[in-house]
């Protein structure tokens, strides 16, 4: 394990989509650096990159954070009982950007590195992550943009990849109290290790580069179009679906939570507005019905073929 390679790697990668996203917005992110003084429950340090009312993005945040601690959460070893107890380390970028416009998608990335370090055996190292979008307002084009530019940026690493994550991220991101996904997927992995340490964290790097060709190209399509109340009231309540998975399902929510780490940077990830309503339905024929319908399911996005190309 090489945990400097790794932190080198993830900085400069905060760096790389700050700088395009600030050219996206005309705006800049604003810089926190936090270090948590050894001997707590929790040390290490990072770097929290902000933006609030910008030109496109209402709110978003680029988060980098490396921290050490005692003892694993509950949330680290529900699927590894063997390690309760052990200390660990735990690096890496998260991402979530809020556009005011609602034909912008919402967009989640993560990158992490992961190591427990049990006192009598090696250390145990495996990388997490992936990206998705959530959007208001459904264009097949970018759905089809978003899922083939994450399967390009995995075949390098196996062609059973892409698949394999875009299943995983369709089970992980979705709201089982509503019975629906949280938008229209993307990838997702977690206790990855296969091929060993420089294999995993190739794949990660790989993960990682591609979100700025993933996002940007639709950020670019969509930023321009006129949209009015009822647009913006129908962003807001969709939104609220996001605060709901967050804090009730989001592992990387509940393991920050848990561990006692920095509750600001958590919660970067909340809209800055959000609504709900009591047994609301979308109007029949309307933009917002065809999210539900055509774009809230499981879908091969990587495979179709635009049938609107004016979406």
């Amino acid at each position: 394990m090489n945990s400097q390679l790794v932190r080198d790697y993830l900085l400069g990668l905060q760096q790389r989509i700050v700088s395009s996203l600030e050219e996206l917005d005309g705006q800049s992110f604003l810089q926190d650096a936090w270090q948590r003084e050894p001997g707590g429950r929790l040390e290490g340090d990072g770097v929290v990159r902000l933006i609030e009312n910008g030109g496109l993005f209402e709110r978003g945040g680029v988060n980098f954070s490396h921290v050490q601690g005692r003892v694993l959460p509950p949330s680290a070893t529900a699927h590894r009982p063997e390690l309760a107890g052990a200390p660990f380390e735990a690096m890496g970028v998260s991402l979530v950007l809020h556009p005011h416009n609602p034909f912008v998608p919402t967009v989640h990335m993560n990158v992490r590195m992961f190591a427990a370090l049990p006192a009598q055996a090696p250390a145990v190292v495996w990388f997490g992550g992936g990206m998705d979008l959530t959007p208001y307002y459904g264009f097949e084009r970018d759905a089809q943009h978003f899922h083939r530019t994450c399967r390009a940026a995995l075949e390098p690493h196996g062609e059973a990849l892409y698949p394999r994550f875009k299943a995983w991220c369709d089970e992980y991101f979705y709201l089982k109290h509503r019975n629906e996904p949280r938008g229209i997927g993307g990838i997702f992995f977690d206790d990855y290790a296969e091929g060993g340490f420089d294999a995993a964290f190739g794949m990660m790097q790989s993960v990682g580069d591609a979100f700025v060709p993933a996002y940007r190209t639709i950020v670019e399509r969509r930023h321009g179009l006129a949209y009015g109340e009822r647009e913006r009231d129908f962003q807001a309540y969709r939104r609220g679906r996001y605060v709901e998975f967050n804090l009730v399902f989001d592992r990387g929510t509940l393991f920050g939570l848990q561990s006692g780490g920095r509750t600001e940077s958590i919660l970067m990830s909340m809209p800055p507005v959000a609504h709900w309503r009591y047994d609301w339905h979308p109007e029949a024929g309307s933009p917002e019905e065809r999210l539900y319908t055509d774009f809230l399911r499981p879908r091969d996005w990587a495979d179709e073929e635009a049938t609107h190309l004016w979406f």
